[in-house]
């Protein structure tokens, strides 16, 4: 008995899908808009109900936006495909797309008492750099 080219296909895919992780979330606390060095306003725009970067966009501006299992930078749109703790740190692996590549990166953050966020560039890194939240 021959199957069907179309049953092998939806098996394929279904197989290929099984083996695919999700993308994960960072926890509510860190979602937000993100800046160092500028106003809110400066960089970001309200969007119906998100923000997004203002137009034009600031391909130098030192902001972010975390959104679910998302960032976006100005030049980049990543996927967050893993979060680990390391003491009040997270350190996020990342999935990262520009108009000219695509790569993984990882991306070191912590949450500070007074509301802002350091990122870090490496493990090594005690100082970081300290972004404020949009609201």
């Amino acid at each position: 008995m021959k199957i069907p080219a179309s049953l092998i296909l939806l098996a394929f895919c279904l197989a290929v899908s099984a083996g695919v992780p999700s993308a994960a979330a960072v926890e509510s606390s860190l979602a937000g808009a993100w800046v160092q060095g500028m106003s809110c306003t400066e960089v970001f725009a309200r969007s119906g109900k998100g923000v997004s970067f203002k137009k034009p966009v600031n391909v130098f501006a030192s902001a972010f936006i975390i959104s679910g299992s998302q960032i976006r930078t100005p030049q980049a749109s990543c996927r967050i495909k893993g979060v680990k703790r390391s003491g009040e740190r997270r350190i996020l692996n990342l999935a990262c797309a520009t108009a000219v590549a695509h790569d993984e990166a990882p991306a070191i953050l912590a949450p500070s008492a007074d509301g802002t966020l350091h990122r870090y560039l490496n493990a090594a890194d005690t100082t970081g750099t300290r972004y404020e939240r949009c609201s």
